[in-house]
């Protein structure tokens, strides 16, 4: 138990199933809105009860921090807390400037003003070792993604449309073989290269997060590939509309394919949204099929992982066991699935519509935090220098191939 105790996967899969199962059981708050139109209701916003409930979700993760550290033992508490605190301000700071509606109306999401947030925190202030060395970014980032499993419903998959899962199988399988060939021709490390590959194929920014928690990744190689994958999005959202509709796609098509290559939710739902009703709810479909496959894939990311790596690690290929597979798998994943499993079998439709916008508050609050920390680690320097732009330019080519893959698919499937 003690081992469990002071391992961050577990402490993130306790973490994020404690706060489903709760929410399970009635103990939950309304949703939060972090949303207001111009300068003259933002007094109104902020007495707002909602928005209270959002700086609610925020203070709980709060809690959870003071848990990890006082489990794990490994920093000063007020240390710790004060890291927490700014983080805390800044996350709070990136959500209510993406809640403007004039904002929220282009697609930008509060992970990009929650990156760009830490980024100019840390180019105008520097980064100080204390708070290196006390942001715990992934935990934060691992606690979101179990409880971002409570949204993933298999029967809502299905029901609205099997073809979305079947071209997110396709396309994802070969993107991602794709994007590791490219990666790996221009010598990209393996690390990077599996980044890369699931950012790029599955659904961006949680695909990457959830393969470096699988291998172990550097933070800062994750940092890289998150950038890349906001950077891309951005001319993406505006492009693919105006290229659906000179192709002469139907809406379904259209919609689809968009879903299946714009690598942000928010990104996805702008673009969508450009198309019109009938294909936002397809390329809605399709990007959450994809996110459906997160789980699976940190699963067999993490098995490959040790079995490509098996001489580094055991020595011999012989020493390869299920012991050292178990040691390396990230535990977090099981939360995911098993908050997908409760959600989808055992959780009342009632309750899951009545829980959905309140776990949804509580992990962008966990994401929140962790993009700020993903900004605050970031260094612009090395992420200009980093491969001689080998990286950037094995991820633009694989998003290339990916547009062409999907578009094709998207085609056949839904003509």
């Amino acid at each position: 138990m003690d081992k469990i105790l002071k391992n961050e996967d577990w402490l993130a899969f306790i973490a994020g199933l404690a706060v489903i199962l709760t929410a399970w059981g009635g103990y939950f708050f309304a949703a939060p809105m972090f949303a207001w139109t111009d300068t003259g209701n933002i007094a109104n916003f902020i007495t707002d009860t909602k928005s209270l409930s959002g700086l609610a979700a925020m203070l709980m993760v709060l809690i959870v921090a003071g848990l990890l550290t006082f489990f794990m033992k490994k920093h000063n508490f007020m240390t710790f807390i004060g890291a927490c605190m700014l983080v805390f301000l800044l996350s709070v700071v990136s959500q209510w400037i993406s809640g403007n509606k004039s904002v929220k109306d282009t697609g930008f999401e509060y992970v990009i003003f929650a990156l760009l947030t830490g980024i100019l925190i840390r180019s105008i202030f520097g980064f100080p070792a204390w708070m290196r060395d006390n942001l715990h970014t992934e935990f934060f980032i691992k606690t979101g993604l179990v409880i971002l499993g409570s949204g993933v419903i298999f029967g809502d998959i299905m029901k609205a449309g099997s073809l979305g899962l079947l071209q997110a199988v396709i396309v994802v399988l070969a993107v991602w073989f794709f994007a590791y060939w490219i990666a790996k021709k221009l010598k990209v490390d393996d690390e990077m290269a599996f980044m890369l590959s699931s950012a790029v194929s599955i659904c961006g920014v949680s695909a990457a997060i959830a393969t470096a928690g699988a291998i172990k990744g550097d933070g800062k190689k994750l940092s890289y590939v998150v950038s890349l994958v906001l950077i891309v999005a951005l001319p993406m959202l505006i492009l693919m509309p105006l290229a659906a509709k000179y192709l002469g796609l139907n809406p379904a098509q259209a919609g689809a394919w968009v879903g299946g290559t714009i690598d942000t939710s928010g990104a996805v739902v702008a673009s969508g949204t450009l198309l019109g009703d009938e294909a936002l709810k397809f390329s809605t479909i399709v990007k959450f099929s994809q996110n459906v496959l997160i789980g699976f894939a940190a699963v067999g990311i993490s098995v490959f992982w040790v079995f490509k790596n098996r001489k580094g690690m055991a020595g011999s290929a012989q020493n390869v066991n299920f012991g050292l597979i178990w040691e390396r798998f990230p535990k977090f994943v099981l939360g995911f699935i098993a908050a997908s499993l409760i959600f989808s079998f055992f959780v009342s439709p009632g309750q899951v519509a009545a829980t959905k916008d309140y776990l949804k508050t509580v992990q962008t609050a966990f994401f929140a935090f962790a993009f700020v920390g993903i900004g605050l680690e970031t260094d612009l320097s090395v992420l200009v220098k980093t491969g001689n732009g080998r990286p950037a330019w094995a991820f633009i080519i694989a998003q290339v191939f990916n547009i062409v893959v999907t578009l094709i698919v998207a085609w056949i499937l839904f003509r």
